[in-house]
């Protein structure tokens, strides 16, 4: 650390510096869980080069809603085309022919959000469909954030993916922390990369609940659930079907080590648990989102994985059973919180919802318009 921080002193590097000791710390922090210190030096250059893609992701996210609400798909499916077109020569160039290696990976993460950010903004920007509700940045944009926040950061507790995230940690502390890390992580991807899936569903379902109940159609807004439901349901089916036919060959799309694509196969009859468990997780998370139960489903996630889930996978991983006990456990906490929404769901007087959704609507309206008004008051 001395002869790096001197150096860079003594040549003026001091933008260097300064890096040298985030890169200190970072690597500090995830030593301190007790990782193996090759993968804490790899993580810490990989989440540093990554931050750019936060900024994009959350302005993305901000956008897909925008777009949802509007129930305009065609352009989030176009540009997401585009972004994926572009994102896989620019990943291939950064992490071979660069010689960057995970951390062109980060990189073109970045990158491609914020590609898709910008083709978004252009068809906002220029397109006639978004005449009527297009973004302006002015002060009356700062009168809703309360409001939003007070369904933003129940919102954000929904998610289980904090938890799944914590597996990777958990695996390692396991003995061959390298082989147990790694059929984690692809696990990890799979059912990531499934969960979008379910996740579109549930977020049309959001949209179509919530479009429903601000008109004042119970039915229709109880026959979009049902609708979901099946469509989940469904979709469990066919994804487990495919994992289960081809369990000996889905580890080669992540790795050439045998010890890895072994494994990966012997999880399979998990992962298509914990597929068939997010389907119907995810459809139904979008209608708790969309009838505004955001409080409920934060709730329904602390207990199902931080008090079910969570001591469980400790319990399994680190008595005999390693990874598969991880995974075992936050299978728990799924099935609990399909169970838990289950019951939210179908004991729901959707009648009540829809005189709830017209109350907030012109509570909202009016406090709005109190806040222009003495906006020009002021002027």
């Amino acid at each position: 650390m001395a002869y790096f921080y001197g150096q860079r002193e003594c040549c003026q590097e001091f933008r260097k510096l300064g890096n040298y000791t985030c890169c200190a710390i970072i690597t500090l922090i995830i030593m301190l869980f007790s990782q193996d210190p090759a993968i804490s030096h790899a993580a810490r250059a990989y989440c540093i080069h990554l931050i750019p893609a936060l900024f994009g992701y959350a302005v993305l996210q901000s956008l897909i809603r925008y777009f949802q609400t509007q129930s305009m798909i065609f352009p989030m499916v176009f540009t997401s085309i585009a972004s994926l077109c572009m994102h896989v020569p620019i990943c291939w160039f950064l992490v071979f022919k660069s010689g960057m290696g995970h951390v062109g990976a980060a990189l073109a993460i970045g990158i491609s959000y914020w590609i898709n950010v910008i083709d978004l903004g252009f068809y906002i920007q220029y397109s006639s469909a978004c005449s009527k509700t297009k973004i302006v940045f002015s002060r009356n944009a700062l009168l809703s954030i309360a409001e939003f926040f007070q369904y933003a950061i129940p919102s954000g507790l929904i998610f289980e993916w904090w938890s799944f995230e914590l597996l990777t940690l958990l695996a390692g502390l396991l003995p061959n922390p390298q082989l147990e890390t790694s059929v984690l992580s692809v696990c990890l991807n799979i059912t990531t990369l499934h969960y979008f899936i379910p996740y579109a569903v549930g977020a049309s379902a959001s949209t179509r609940v919530s479009n429903e109940l601000g008109a004042g159609n119970p039915k229709s807004a109880q026959g979009a659930v049902r609708v979901v439901v099946i469509i989940g349901i469904a979709e469990a089916f066919i994804v487990s079907t495919f994992f289960i036919f081809f369990r000996n060959i889905v580890g080669y799309a992540y790795s050439k080590d045998e010890a890895v694509v072994d494994y990966v196969a012997s999880m399979v009859p998990l992962l298509c648990m914990s597929v068939s468990a997010d389907s119907i997780m995810g459809t139904l998370s979008g209608v708790a989102r969309g009838a505004g139960f955001q409080q409920i489903g934060a709730y329904v996630n602390l207990g199902a994985y931080y008090l079910v889930g969570v001591p469980l996978a400790l319990f399994l991983g680190f008595h005999q059973l390693k990874a598969k006990g991880l995974w075992m456990g936050m299978i728990s906490g799924s099935c609990v919180q399909v169970i838990i929404l289950a019951v939210v769901t179908a004991l729901t007087d959707w009648q009540k919802e829809v005189s709830f959704a017209v109350i907030v609507t012109y509570i909202s309206m009016y406090y709005f318009v109190q806040a222009n008004r003495n906006l020009d008051q002021k002027k």
